[in-house]
């Protein structure tokens, strides 16, 4: 049995018996009630019920299942929104074009789905003690702390500013303690060094999913990259290639589809499994016609593909390339009656049901550990020779100092090539420091009116979080 169905077999355990009950005031330092919680965190069996339900989190449509797709892609110039401006579609309008509102329910979600699970695994790294010192306590630790890594760094790039817990609460009058996002990478990177050298490298066909080694410092990476830290990035990143853990899948098509999921590319990929037990993905009604949820850009997250995404596959740098990213890898299409629809075809499968599917979410892939690798080292020939390793597989010719363009500009390109709507690129653009020319310049916005000083570097934080912790919390702006 693998982590997927043993997650199935103990989240309603976990939830019910663990985790029950969140806060009404300030949702996410504190539940109100965890019942039995003393009586629980005793046997290895207790934690791996906690470790998987903090896993649930992950998956969640407050994170990666939908908020994330959202928050990252629709707001860059990869996907737009394709519902109009009015009625249920108001809010991904307002995502699209920098006008979201602090009271959207889209933003109260992901922030309160990230402090359940950063409350979930703050339980967990306090009640370690309740464990016989072994493997068995320190990777549970590891886990623990590669989620709420993960969690926070998506609020740090997301929001900025929020506050920062490390204990587990157990009162839900806790002092807030709203810090930097500079603050939050530190202590994301304190606690991945210690992740990294307690995870393992990799796990047996029963806990496949679950955070190694090199998941740890892949995400240690981009935190070091996101805080300017270049060589600390580039020992992070170094130890994923040296463990010989990973490679590139020799065909970009044979990265996606069901029969694919956790191969030897994948670093760390959220698991998902149809069949009518809420575990499944959405991304096939997102991103293709085979979902049963409308369709491309239908349903309840009305997303159209960017028609300069599309063209880029197969136009780079000014010359004609058959890019295996392109169509049939990245692009499927159809004609009827003269018009044509695209759709993501890395996300086809057969739905279950509505939002129903068995597609996996790759957080990390190689891919991405080799092109941060050459973001950290910088301009130079070991960085275009990491580039192109994957410009190869795409099928298309390398590139060196004497291609067109600055270095920072080639790479982020190549990155918006290999992994169009995997949530990279609005995170992508803040690092490089171009996300507003770059946004401003994007069709649909500047033709609506947009300059640069309209584009918001950082979400409001959810108004609900303000108003129940008065002169505690400091709202960007808006």
């Amino acid at each position: 049995m693998n982590m997927t169905h043993t997650m199935r077999a103990v989240l309603a355990l976990s939830t019910v018996l663990v985790f029950a009950g969140c806060s009404e005031d300030f949702t996410l330092l504190s539940p109100i009630s965890e019942r039995n919680v003393e009586s629980f965190y005793q046997t290895p069996t207790d934690f791996t019920v906690a470790i998987n339900g903090a896993y649930a989190t992950l998956a969640g449509n407050g994170a990666y299942n939908r908020s994330y797709v959202l928050l990252h892609e629709m707001r860059s110039d990869n996907t737009m929104n394709g519902g109009g401006s009015t009625g249920l579609a108001e809010v991904f309008f307002r995502l699209a074009h920098f006008t979201e509102l602090p009271t959207a329910s889209e933003l109260a979600n992901p922030w309160t789905t990230a402090y359940q699970g950063i409350t979930r695994s703050n339980t967990i790294l306090s009640r370690l003690g309740n464990l016989n010192d072994g493997p068995f306590k320190e990777r549970i630790r590891g886990e623990a702390l590669f989620i709420r890594s993960l969690f926070y760094y998506q609020l740090a790039v997301l929001w900025g500013n929020v506050p920062l817990q490390l204990e587990e609460v157990r009162s839900p009058n806790v002092p807030i303690n709203q810090v930097s996002a500079d603050v939050i990478y530190q202590q994301i990177a304190q606690d991945l060094e210690t992740a990294q050298g307690v995870l393992p490298a990799s796990y047996g066909a029963a806990d496949v999913g679950r955070a190694t080694s090199g998941a740890a410092n892949t995400l240690l990476g981009l935190v070091y990259l996101t805080n300017g830290q270049r060589s600390e990035a580039a020992a992070a990143l170094r130890r994923v290639v040296n463990s010989g853990e990973y490679q590139l899948v020799d065909d970009y098509t044979n990265l996606w589809g069901v029969q694919n999921e956790n191969n030897a590319e994948s670093v760390f990929e959220i698991q998902y499994k149809a069949g009518g037990t809420d575990t499944g993905s959405q991304f096939t009604d997102y991103y293709t016609p085979f979902g049963d949820l409308g369709g491309v850009g239908a349903g309840n997250a009305p997303q159209v593909l960017s028609p300069d995404v599309q063209y880029l596959h197969n136009v780079q740098y000014g010359v004609e390339e058959n890019d295996e990213r392109g169509f049939g890898g990245t692009w499927g299409f159809s004609v009827e009656n003269n018009d044509t629809t695209f759709w993501v075809a890395k996300w086809e499968s057969t739905p279950f049901g509505p939002g129903d599917s068995d597609n996996n979410f790759p957080v990390f892939r190689y891919a991405d550990v080799l092109l941060m690798l050459a973001e950290a080292l910088g301009e130079g020939g070991e960085a275009y020779g990491l580039i192109n390793q994957v410009r190869e597989r795409a099928g298309v010719t390398p590139i060196s100092a004497a291609t067109p363009g600055t270095f920072e500009e080639k790479l982020l390109f190549e990155r918006r090539l290999e992994f169009v709507t995997e949530g990279k690129r609005w995170a992508d653009l803040l690092r490089f420091g171009v996300a507003r020319p770059v946004m401003a310049t994007f069709e649909p916005l500047a033709s609506a009116g947009l300059t640069q000083a309209d584009i918001r570097l950082l979400y409001p934080i959810p108004q609900r979080e303000i108003d129940v912790a008065p002169g505690q919390m400091t709202q960007n702006p808006f």
